[in-house]
């Protein structure tokens, strides 16, 4: 019998349940179809190019579902909260006419879990048609070719949705039995003529509040703009940070708080626009709305900010990384050695003599050949196999360019610095670098024949000097590269030692600055001097780098075998066996690609599938908002109707007071973005430009199809009840 009462009571109340209904059946898809991208990126290919790749986005992926379940869950304690507001007298009379609270209690968990029971079914089916429709797109962001499509299912990730689903009608079901337990009978028959307490605000309080709030959101932008993120993660950095982000929320809820007496003070005082049609009917409800859901304004507000640029800032940092790899990966296969200079060279000597290790470290006297230093070391080493490192094997062409630190030995201060060009130039310093200290490390130095014969090898013209020339080449974005083309455009001189240099470009010559493979600029800044004047100089040496390309019989697959079998990384040492370098990075193109390939996909997809939870959950909180509140002014709608009110005037008040609530909020995170985002371009164009474009339209299309969506069924839901109300009213 009850299971039959709760079964009609879910036909009956479809309308009710309809908002909770959408929005678990979209959880159900999405945390399915993301939960298999173990099995997509293996249809799709990937698997082929970076075996780990599937555990590490399912197990990110996994995490992050438990996560927003947890998030869904209260969500739906929300959404249900509507439903019992709802139905509350309902409940009451099945308890006036003989029902125990134990029976009522059952009623509503068969009905929770009647209406979980469909969302599971339609998401599953769902999910599991989004699912084959994602291996496409996940082999689109892997640049990949599918081979062989088929059907699948994946028992975990309906397991794991499943458990999430279960959770979500647990935390419900308490919630509804605490509701059925702790509520009277005349509470319950009542609820529907009990009104919640309104506090109406000195309208010249709210302004101030306002201001106030708008203030600190100001001082808020003001300082991120200023300070930047905190690159270092100092104390410091850290703790001005977060003064700023809690400034930001505070402002944001002073707003809202403070914005229903400023706002509908202001609207009074434009009388014509008052006092047309329903408009102040419609303010006033504003008014009264925006004063019980400040809080939950601010917080959806807050929420949309971080649903906006974590779409944003990931998918634009996916497409920064592609075009940066296409400009930085020039070579077959790519090795940095990295010297120690006579700072760190006293350090390593400290540390081993005070722990009583005979290792010791020297500075390098000059210049070592990189792939004769890779034959000096073994691999398998004592084993029948044992062989060198001999790239020459595999080797059709390499170029060996060596950086020398601009800092002369026994010197504090380098010859070149970031700082001094942006006080030559007027130009002020990057965001962040600061923080880094890059600004005071100095500019790497190139000899003017090893650039020459990098430009060769690469099928450049080459570049004179003359004897008092030099040119900057870095590979990194517009923030760091527009300060050097200002020091070459504007004919900055710089004191090299004692002589008096001066550009023979303007421009940074960016398609010939890169020297090792990379998803990212590596190069932040090298002078090209006379070889005359490093001589003198005195420089010690930095960097290494080693560019190689396979010879014409070699394919690349067969190189790329040859360097991961055979590379070692033992440290460099002289004729007196001291260390004077280590190996450092080292990348062949095909890595260089499948890094960035697999570090798109994986910021990609956790972008969009953070960013559609959270836009899901705000939008879902403002349906249940205003829904509420349409039900709760159902007496006022009869009365305006009795009054000879046009039915099509109430819809479009009801029409402008949720459009103004969806909008707010969106508002006020759209504002937070741009202002964060801003921050964040600046940092990412350190390394490569910002193509923000693509991203944003992607962010469009999420807000249209999940935010509009849920705008638009919650005004089809209020119609209904709009309409429901005033047939109630005409038929007594």
């Amino acid at each position: 019998m009850l299971c039959k009462i709760a079964l009609g009571n879910v036909r009956r109340a479809s309308k009710d349940y309809l908002v909770y209904l959408l929005t678990l059946t979209l959880a159900v898809t999405v945390f399915y179809a993301f939960n298999t991208i173990s099995l997509q990126v293996d249809i799709a290919g990937v698997t082929k190019q970076n075996a780990g790749m599937g555990e590490t986005l399912g197990g990110l992926i996994s995490g992050l579902t438990i996560f927003l379940g947890f998030v869904m869950g209260f969500l739906m304690v929300y959404a249900n909260n509507f439903i019992m507001k709802r139905r509350k007298k309902e409940f009451g009379l099945y308890q006036v006419l003989g029902m125990s609270r134990g029976q009522v209690a059952r009623i509503m968990a068969l009905e929770t879990f009647f209406v979980s029971l469909v969302s599971l079914v339609l998401g599953i089916i769902l999910g599991v048609g989004l699912s084959q429709l994602m291996v496409f797109f996940t082999a689109s962001l892997f640049k990949t070719q599918i081979a062989d499509f088929h059907f699948f299912f994946s028992f975990g990730s309906f397991m794991l949705t499943v458990g999430c689903l279960v959770a979500i009608f647990l935390v419900t079901l308490v919630f509804n039995l605490r509701v059925v337990a702790r509520t009277k009978i005349i509470d319950l028959m009542s609820a529907s003529r009990s009104n919640e307490n309104i506090k109406v605000r000195n309208p010249w309080i709210s302004a101030v509040v306002f201001v106030v709030g708008l203030a600190a959101i100001i001082v808020a932008y003001a300082r991120l703009l200023d300070q930047g993120l905190p690159y270092d993660g100092s104390p410091e950095g850290m703790q001005d940070f977060l003064i700023t982000t809690v400034t930001v929320v505070i402002g944001t809820i002073l707003f809202f708080f403070g914005l229903s007496g400023f706002l509908l003070k202001a609207l009074q005082g434009a009388r014509g626009m008052y006092w047309r049609g329903l408009n102040m009917v419609t303010m006033r409800q504003l008014a009264a709305k925006v004063n019980t859901v400040s809080f939950s304004m601010a917080m959806i507000a807050m929420i949309l900010f971080l649903a906006i640029t974590a779409v944003t800032a990931g998918m634009s940092l996916a497409s920064v990384m592609n075009e940066s790899v296409e400009r930085g990966t020039p070579f077959d296969y790519t090795r940095v050695l990295v010297y120690f200079g006579p700072q760190s060279v006293e350090e390593e000597n400290a540390y081993a003599e005070a722990n009583g290790e005979p290792t010791r470290y020297a500075v390098a006297s000059e210049p070592i050949d990189m792939i004769e230093a890779s034959k000096s070391d073994t691999v398998n080493e004592g084993t029948a196999d044992a062989h060198p490192f001999d790239l020459s094997q595999v080797a059709g062409g390499s170029v060996q360019v060596n950086v020398y630190d601009s800092t002369p030995r026994g010197a504090d201060a380098p010859i070149v610095t970031l700082n001094q060009l942006c006080e030559e130039t007027g130009m002020s310093m990057p965001s962040g670098v600061d923080a880094t200290g890059t600004a005071e490390l100095g500019l790497g130095v190139v000899r003017e024949s090893e650039y020459n014969a990098y430009l060769r090898y690469c099928g450049m013209d080459e570049i004179d000097l003359g004897s008092d020339g030099y040119t900057i080449i870095s590979d990194m974005g517009a923030t760091l590269n527009d300060i050097y083309n200002a020091t070459l455009s504007q004919g900055v001189e710089i004191d090299f030692n004692g002589h008096e240099l001066r550009p023979v470009s303007d421009r940074v010559n960016e398609n010939a600055s890169a020297f090792q493979n990379a998803m990212f600029g590596m190069n932040t800044g090298t002078v090209v001097v006379p070889d005359a004047y490093v001589d003198e100089a005195d420089l010690p040496l930095y960097m290494g780098y080693l560019m190689v390309d396979y010879a014409d019989d070699i394919t690349t697959e067969e190189g790329d075998a040859f360097i991961r079998e055979h590379r070692t990384y033992a440290p460099i040492t002289n004729d007196a066996g001291e260390i004077v370098a280590g190996w450092g990075s080292e990348a062949t193109r095909t890595e260089s690609y499948e890094s960035v390939d697999s570090m798109n996909g994986l910021i990609s997809y956790l972008a969009i599938y953070i960013g559609f939870v959270l836009v899901v959950a705000c939008a879902a909180i403002l349906t249940i908002q205003q829904l509420s509140g349409v039900a709760d002014a159902g007496p006022n709608y009869r009365i305006l109707s009795e009054l000879g009110t046009p039915t099509s005037q109430i819809m479009h008040s009801t029409l402008v007071q949720q459009a103004i609530f969806f909008v707010f909020p969106l508002v006020i995170g759209v504002a937070h973005s741009c202002v964060a985002l801003s921050v964040i371009i600046k940092l990412v164009q350190l390394f490569g430009g910002f193509a923000i474009g693509g991203a944003v339209g992607l962010t469009a299309v999420i807000f249209v199809v999940a935010y509009g969506g849920y705008f638009f069924v919650t005004y089809l839901m209020s119609k209904g009840i709009v309409g429901d109300a005033i047939r109630a009213r005409h038929s007594l």
